[in-house]
């Protein structure tokens, strides 16, 4: 198990702790906005907790009262004055942020608190796993000052559907955690002082997998949406699991298992 560490960042806070990564968003007095160098400085740490083979998940949370309240209107005035190819790479880092947080080949998981606005409403969706108090309140707001949701649009049309998508997108309404439950958003809702212990209990289950074979059906379900069901589709699944079979972790598994010992790569207690 990796011990605990802290990396420096200014928005953000990164910990690694029992082989779990947590990066909290840290401008709880913004309300936890976005703005160029939270965007710069979480795309560096999913990076970089991606390539950690030490780290088996990845929390992501947010300082104070708000998990996140979208994106900073600071920001977004001083990239109105952006030249056309300089706004352009700007919105890129942004949409390729989430797509990291997508992306990343080992679990993640969203620990969603209070507000989950715009932006925050997108790495909620691009997170595997979701968890939010009870009286946390989503919102795609983004139409209500004249922008678009399309860097987070593609996650919500994977995670709610795209009729749901469409009325959400398109009306910026406020809606509640138990509508979020209902849409298929989050997957627990909780009191807000139990956010932690149900988190650490998700991330219980979530070592106990294999990380090799955890990253391959990760990869393998982000594809299967844009996939019909023809028999290249089914002939990969079987590919996918035929090369398990014979690799070092599905062997160690079988193997533990018909022992009645825990596999390698099980946490060690």
């Amino acid at each position: 198990m990796a011990k605990s560490s802290t990396r420096a960042y200014s928005t953000i806070e990164v910990s690694i702790a029992q082989s779990v990564g947590v990066v909290w968003l840290n401008r709880p007095q913004r309300r936890n906005v976005f703005d160029e160098v939270m965007i710069a400085e979480l795309q560096r740490a999913f990076d970089q907790l991606g390539a950690d083979r030490n780290v088996r998940a990845v929390v992501i949370a947010g300082r104070g009262p708000v998990f996140c309240a979208g994106a900073d209107m600071a920001w977004l005035q001083r990239a109105a004055k952006l030249k056309p190819r300089d706004n352009e790479r700007d919105t890129l880092a942004y949409a390729s942020m989430l797509a990291s947080l997508d992306a990343l080949p080992k679990p993640t998981l969203a620990r969603v608190h209070g507000m989950a606005i715009a932006g925050g409403l997108g790495l909620v969706a691009a997170a595997d796993i979701a968890i939010a108090s009870s009286d946390t309140v989503f919102s795609a707001s983004e139409v209500r000052v004249g922008l678009n949701a399309a860097t987070i649009s593609p996650y919500l049309v994977r995670t709610i559907g795209a009729r749901q998508a469409r009325r959400y997108v398109l009306t910026g309404e406020r809606f509640a955690a138990a509508e979020a439950y209902r849409l298929g958003l989050v997957h627990e809702l909780v009191q807000e002082g139990e956010l932690d212990a149900t988190v650490n209990a998700l991330l219980g289950e979530l070592v106990q997998g294999a990380p090799g074979a955890q990253a391959t059906a990760k990869a393998w379900l982000r594809e299967l949406p844009d996939r019909p069901m023809t028999r290249a589709t089914v002939g990969k699944s079987a590919k996918l699991l035929a090369a398990a079979r014979v690799a070092k972790e599905g062997k160690e598994g079988v193997a533990a298992f018909l022992a009645k010992r825990k596999p390698g790569w099980h946490p060690q207690t």
